[in-house]
């Protein structure tokens, strides 16, 4: 029986060096029976990916009815994102690596990409630069690097109970705690630690993760005086198959508002500090509440799948 042939990438999002950053895996469904794949096949094939995120694109037809309230119009997919066990209902890196694959590979010509997703619609936007706040001559032959604007909503944070943060000091081996705070639909819990150093140094026990209540931990702290950064963060989800995910887009959707306060400022830097780390320069828009994520991303694969 003759296969279909899927095209994919591997890409690293929110780095400029290969092997570093978040890697996605993006496939184009753009057949219609491709993008009739049901449910089980995208986590069978996020499952043999085995990486942080899968995510899976579909062309969606442009019709004034479909547009942004602005009543701007563009290129719009379907987007899905997968781990290795489940379906998500947000995720920045992907969709980051998503629209990176569709500019890298000539697919869209617009300087804004619209997504379809679980968690509404979502932009992308090209922004071709040597230095991410300024502009460079585009007809150049030396402009190749591009970063891409994502528009993400604000994901708000609430307080956390004595039984919610019962078990937090033993899973962080005795790291200083601040603050313990918890976001979105599945209450992931959000910790402040005193020091960027207690956050380079961290050794997560994940089993303990695995047992703590919400869906994942993050750890987060205000950089250190001579740092280009604002602040450091590492992100613990062994419920979603992912150990330590390396770069996370999403969850700074809680944390952009939540440093833009103590912090006094709506402009941050964020230094995700995984093994592979990376860097997001992010911008909370108040009067929207909105986040805008700011990031670079560089393909390191690509190749089919036989369906």
């Amino acid at each position: 029986m003759a296969k279909r042939a899927v095209r994919y990438a591997v890409i690293d999002a929110f780095t400029s060096a290969p092997f570093k950053g978040n890697p996605a895996a993006v496939c184009l469904l753009d057949t219609p029976e491709d993008a009739a794949a049901g449910d089980e096949w995208m986590q069978s094939v996020a499952g043999e990916f085995n990486i942080s995120e899968t995510a899976f694109l579909s062309r969606a037809v442009d019709v004034e009815s479909d547009c942004p309230t602005n009543g701007a119009c563009g290129p719009r997919f379907h987007l899905r994102w997968f781990t290795p066990v489940a379906e998500v209902e947000l995720c920045g890196h992907a969709t980051l690596a998503a629209a990176h694959f569709l500019w890298s590979h000539g697919l869209v010509n617009s300087e804004v990409i619209y997504f379809s997703t679980k968690s509404g619609t979502l932009t992308a936007k090209r922004v071709v630069s040597s230095n991410i706040f300024d502009a460079i001559d585009v007809s150049s032959t030396k402009a190749q690097k591009f970063f891409i604007e994502l528009d993400f909503p604000v994901l708000p944070v609430a307080e956390c109970d004595a039984l919610e943060t019962l078990s937090i000091p033993v899973t962080l081996n005795g790291a200083s705690i601040i603050n313990v705070q918890k976001f979105g639909a599945d209450e992931q819990l959000m910790v402040e630690l005193s020091s960027a150093k207690d956050i380079l140094n961290l050794q997560p026990n994940f089993e303990e993760i695995q047992k703590c209540a919400g869906g994942a931990l993050v750890v987060t702290t205000s950089a250190p005086a001579n740092s280009e950064f604002d602040f450091f963060t590492r992100y613990f989800c062994p419920k979603f198959g992912i150990n330590e995910d390396p770069v996370c887009g999403s969850v700074h959707c809680a944390l952009t508002p939540y440093w833009s306060k103590k912090l006094g400022k709506n402009s941050l830097v964020a230094y995700m500090a995984s093994p592979r780390s990376g860097r997001l320069d992010l911008e909370l828009i108040v009067e929207t509440q909105r986040v805008l994520i700011r990031g670079e991303a560089v393909t390191v694969m690509t190749g089919t799948l036989l369906v």
